[in-house]
């Protein structure tokens, strides 16, 4: 197990503004290494934070100088010996997922293992030039974990997919956008404004409903065929034209007005389980 954190740290720092959600993985005196407890306390945030209808939007980050590198080092060893990381049941690795609002990582340093798959489960990702990506498991003699196996693929294909994993090397931020592992790469200075500028536009101008419809519908659309999603479309838009949203949309823009959405309130329910 990793080492227990000091008493009173806050692990996940919080601050909404305008409809965005920033939190921010705070051990950057271990680089932001992932524990059962930083899982729990980043986890249980994405929770609250779809119950919340001032949250329009959740842009996810590192402190200091790195996103996550991975495990913890003291997890990591003592998982060498047999020692499982942790004793109770957890959430999915890829919970973000779930998450009915978007979800955007700025990367802005290491990202790598259990760091690299929360960035490749986030539903954007901005990085900084000073960011590197790895998957690393093959390196530590691990198979590719937690569905990143099922997940990279969609993201960058599969032959880029399978490089990245196979040889578990590191890729430098121009490397990352020209895969499509990266949305945007911009300078360390300009990771935050720029990334919480994007969000700060999807809060103002965008229907919660219909942003939370879409993620759905791309995320589901991955198992089904292309007859199913326009059949799972056409419902869709019968349920979002009968609501305010899209009377709002429309009344704004024909209006030449900023929208007024309500906020949205979700339950997410997702089952933990057994991991290592």
């Amino acid at each position: 197990m990793s080492e227990p954190e000091p008493p009173g740290a806050e692990l996940v720092l919080q601050d909404l503004e305008a409809g965005v959600l920033l939190l921010t993985w705070n051990r950057p005196e271990r680089n932001n290494g992932w524990t059962v407890d930083l899982e729990e306390a980043y986890f249980q945030a994405l929770i609250d934070a779809s119950a919340n209808p001032d949250v329009r939007v959740i842009v996810v980050t590192g402190a200091g100088r790195s996103f996550c590198p991975g495990l913890d080092m003291h997890a990591l060893s003592a998982a060498t010996g047999g020692t499982p990381m942790a004793t109770r049941r957890r959430w999915p690795m890829n919970f973000a997922r779930h998450v009915p609002k978007p979800v955007i990582a700025a990367v802005n340093g290491a990202c790598a293992g259990i760091g690299f798959i929360q960035a490749v489960a986030s539903d954007l990702r901005f990085a900084s030039t000073a960011a590197k990506f790895t998957t690393a498991f093959a390196r530590r003699g691990l198979p590719a974990e937690n569905s990143i196996s099922w997940m990279l693929p969609r993201l960058i294909g599969s032959a880029n997919a399978l490089d990245l994993l196979l040889s578990a090397r590191v890729v430098q931020a121009d490397e990352a956008l020209q895969l499509g592992l990266v949305n945007r790469v911009v300078e360390p200075d300009e990771l935050l404004p720029v990334t919480l500028a994007y969000a700060r536009d999807l809060a103002a101008n965008c229907s919660p409903n219909a942003m939370a419809a879409i993620k759905r519908q791309v995320l589901d659309d991955w198992e089904r065929t292309s007859e199913e999603s326009r059949l799972t479309a056409l419902v869709t838009v019968s349920e979002l034209t009968a609501g305010a949203d899209f009377a709002e949309g429309v009344a704004s823009f024909t209006e030449k007005r900023a929208p007024m959405f309500a906020g949205l309130a979700a339950d997410v329910s997702v089952p933990k389980g057994w991991y290592r």
